[in-house]
């Protein structure tokens, strides 16, 4: 997809999640979410988003979110997305994100990289274009 239809959006205020870091040792997480097979290592970040449940890698979860509370965390950063045009999938982190025409592709990063897909009624639910 072409850049120039990525844009900046911040989340909502009201829109914090629930995080527990994994800080044991282990030889990972490996769970099926998002129409593939995702992994987690010691350090990344379990997520419960409004009951929606993921893992976040360490370095990204320390460089996007803030503590807010014990256990309570708000994005701080904004991602910069555009609308799918046609099914698909991208590379995560943690694995595969299956995405339809009509969802959000989000990326962490102003040059696209580090993608993970969100549907649109979650993502238009949780996040603002940056500017309002």
């Amino acid at each position: 997809m072409p850049a120039a239809n990525r844009a900046p959006y911040r989340k909502k205020a009201s829109e914090y999640v629930v995080a527990v870091r994994l800080d044991f040792e282990t030889d990972g997480l490996v769970y099926r979410k998002w129409g593939g097979t995702q992994r987690a290592k010691a350090g990344d970040w379990l997520v419960d988003n409004a009951g929606d449940v993921y893992t976040v890698d360490a370095e990204v979860f320390a460089r996007t979110y803030e503590r807010v509370l014990a256990g309570v965390y708000i994005k701080i950063t904004p991602v910069w997305a555009e609308v799918a045009t046609h099914a698909g999938s991208v590379k995560t982190k943690e694995g595969q994100s299956h995405y339809q025409a009509g969802d959000y592709i989000v990326s962490n990063n102003s040059d696209g990289s580090d993608k993970y897909a969100v549907s649109a009624t979650k993502f238009e639910q949780m996040y603002r274009p940056e500017d309002e």
